[in-house]
């Protein structure tokens, strides 16, 4: 309705309603186009313009609470709003029965700049996600699944055409997840995860699938970059990006160390290479006591199928909290470290509270960035591990690393193993990201020597061992590409 009596002119602007609210398609809309809302405290004689998009953020029903404030959208915004709508009108049918005639076939042209204005870091085809119900979701992650399915049962296996699935599939998946994550939050506990099962169940199945058709020969070219980079939105093609070289990475770990030599030559190196960053993280222990199954709850050893998939799930979610508030690439001028903590805890909480995704992916999304307890490190653990230090002041953690939940849920080791490897492969990708806003991309062997030095030895914050295994899976990648 137009508003009256104002202490300015507003007969081109539009109060927001209050009833049942404003349909999120049109908030979507709202945001994604950056539309400014104009806020009047009549009483106080104040006013003042702010994004939509940060209002909402900081409380998703603001226009809503009552109290002095007042809020009003422009006409004109309001008409670029419909007209928008009416661009959207019907697309899920028509995909839907596009995909019906070629399963989750996806374009891979890159936006034009009109196009990518906005872009809060999922990019276009989330709001294309957001639109859809919760079944339509499901219904659309199965065509991906069906897709890799067919990839998987060929003979002879086509590099471009396993590679540009794998990039589709792992992007849809992680928009899917994260449009269907944001609504769940909105439910209780119990509604939220019956609501979330079947997204559940077809995304492990679609990752047991995708997980069969990646190996780290797969990406022995640029292929995977260049089709990631036409995704329009920095955070999912991070998504993407890590998703698939971490289980590109645990396929190479288990060819890697299935094999005794490679174990062996570990303890024979392991005095002079590593001894000495891992007494720094066991104090208490004689350092001459310090070897590979110290390092290693159980000792080092493959990682069984079970596991595997429960980690390649997790790494697929590690960033569903990011809220499309918090630019990817953070630089000096916009960094606020509680806003990129607070991505850490949502995932975590939304994940273990209104799904029923396994405790393993949990644990990823809020472990990923510990940093061994290093400072410039953040999440649950180091904050439930002082706690229970608290009530148990004499206990220590005699392990590094353990593959199993047990030993870091009973504060037995100080790391969790896929967590750890997501935090090598997440630093790893933020420098070598081509879209990074604040410094130019480094080069796979710069960002290597960087991580070495800087988060080695200046400040011990990812796995020593882990990281060097890394070093190898990726210069080898290079070696071939070459």
């Amino acid at each position: 309705m137009l508003a009256k009596d104002s202490i300015m002119p507003l007969s081109k602007f539009l109060a927001l309603p209050d009833g049942k609210g404003i349909n999120k398609v049109y908030i979507d809309i709202i945001i994604n186009e950056v539309i400014p809302v104009l806020c009047i405290n009549r009483s106080a004689n104040k006013n003042r313009q702010m994004l939509f998009k940060v209002l909402y953020d900081n409380k998703d029903n603001f226009w809503q609470l009552g109290g002095s404030w007042e809020y009003f959208i422009t006409a004109e915004n309001i008409e670029k709003v419909m007209e928008k709508t009416a661009v959207k009108e019907g697309a899920w049918d028509k995909e839907r029965s596009r995909l019906d005639d070629k399963p989750a076939e996806r374009s891979l042209v890159k936006p034009s700049e009109s196009e990518s204005s906005g872009d809060d870091g999922f990019g276009r085809d989330y709001l294309f996600f957001s639109e859809m119900t919760a079944q339509q979701r499901v219904e659309y992650l199965n065509k991906e699944k069906n897709r890799l399915n067919k990839l998987l049962l060929q003979k002879t296996k086509d590099e471009v055409a396993i590679t540009e699935a794998l990039v589709d599939t792992t992007k849809d998946a992680a928009l899917i997840n994260h449009a269907t994550i944001e609504e769940a939050i909105r439910l209780a506990d119990d509604d939220a995860k019956r609501m979330t099962q079947e997204l559940v169940d077809s995304t492990n199945e679609m990752v047991k699938t995708s997980a069969q058709l990646i190996s780290e020969d797969v990406f022995s070219n640029s292929l995977m970059n260049a089709l990631v980079e036409k995704s329009n939105g920095t955070i999912v093609q991070h998504m993407t990006r890590v998703y698939l070289n971490g289980v590109a990475f645990l396929n190479y770990y288990n060819n890697l160390v299935s094999t005794s030599s490679a174990i062996q030559r570990l303890r024979i190196s392991f005095s002079s290479k590593y001894r000495k960053y891992y007494h720094m993280l066991l104090p208490h222990i004689n350092i001459d006591d310090i070897n590979l199954e110290r390092v290693f709850f159980g000792g080092m050893r493959a990682i069984t199928s079970e596991l595997y998939l429960k980690w390649a799930v997790g790494f697929l979610i590690h960033d569903i909290g990011k809220a499309s508030a918090v630019e990817y690439h953070e630089g000096t001028s916009s960094y606020d470290r509680q806003i990129v903590i607070d991505h850490v805890k949502q995932g975590y909480k939304s994940i273990m509270t209104k799904t029923n995704y396994p405790m393993e992916a949990s644990l990823i999304t809020g472990y990923h960035h510990e940093y061994y307890g290093d400072n410039a490190g953040y999440g649950y653990f180091r904050a439930y591990l002082q706690q229970y230090k608290r009530t148990n002041p004499t206990a220590k953690q005699d392990y590094c690393i353990t593959y199993e939940l047990e030993p870091i849920l009973d504060y037995q080791a100080l790391a969790y193993f896929p967590a750890k490897v997501l935090e090598i492969i997440d630093v790893y990708d933020s420098l070598t990201d081509p879209h990074r806003v604040y410094r130019k991309a480094m080069t796979p062997e710069e960002a290597l020597n960087m991580m070495r030095v800087e988060f080695v030895e200046k400040n011990l914050k990812v796995d020593p061992i882990l990281l060097s295994l890394f070093e190898k899976f990726t210069l080898e990648k290079e070696k071939k590409k070459s």
